[in-house]
């Protein structure tokens, strides 16, 4: 047998009581929206300490930029005049910058020996070696008298050929006898120590012809 209940009609329509939220959920969502605001707060700080590291980087940048700039526009100031104190002291009358001056017309002579030999090659050796030899030294006593001592208001062409070539013949007999005494005293040089000993050899050929001519010709 059915057992029918009432049904009273809109007692789904009435108001359901509101049930109290627990506190637990209210002090979660409040420790989460600090930790957001916390969080969006930090990541402010670091963007501003970010931005302020960047623009000091760059301001020093600037800045040593600047420097390097003052230093070269100082230091290309300063070179013409370094230029011009150092030329006027290699036009110098004394020795040291004479005897660089000495030792660059020797080298520009031996230039102009090795393309004299190389241009009468052609008529044999012999006729080559004396050819550049006599007009090399011809030229080196040249530019002895006119740049190396300055001396062209007080030695005369002739005189400066003269003396200087005498000296030029008396430097290649030292030299040669020195190398024929080195072959006698030591036969068994090696290569590389005979080339030395003919460095030191016109070295030392060189500076008495330097010195002789500093103060005995000009």
């Amino acid at each position: 047998m059915a057992v029918l209940f009432p049904v009273v009609p809109g007692w789904w329509m009435s108001p359901q009581p509101v049930t109290d939220v627990p506190s637990g959920t209210t002090e979660a969502s409040t420790i989460t929206d600090r930790l957001v605001a916390a969080a969006d707060s930090t990541a402010d700080r670091l963007a501003a300490a970010a931005d302020s590291t960047v623009d000091r980087l760059a301001a020093a940048a600037d800045s040593t930029v600047d420097r390097l700039a003052a230093v070269a526009d100082s230091t290309a100031e300063a070179t013409p005049r370094l230029l011009t104190r150092f030329g006027g002291w290699l036009r110098s009358e004394h020795w040291l910058p004479q005897l660089i001056r000495f030792a660059l017309v020797g080298g520009f002579s031996n230039i102009g020996y090795f393309l004299l030999f190389m241009a009468c090659y052609a008529e044999g050796p012999q006729l080559a070696n004396l050819t550049g030899s006599v007009v090399s030294t011809a030229l080196a006593n040249e530019l002895h008298r006119r740049l190396t001592f300055h001396a062209s208001d007080r030695v005369g062409w002739f005189t400066a050929q003269l003396e200087g070539g005498g000296l030029a013949l008396a430097g290649l007999a030292i030299s040669s006898a020195a190398l024929a005494g080195l072959d006698y005293v030591a036969p068994g040089l090696s290569d590389t120590a005979e080339a030395a000993a003919v460095i030191a050899i016109t070295a030392a050929v060189g500076t008495l012809r330097f010195i002789t001519l500093r103060f005995w010709v000009f």
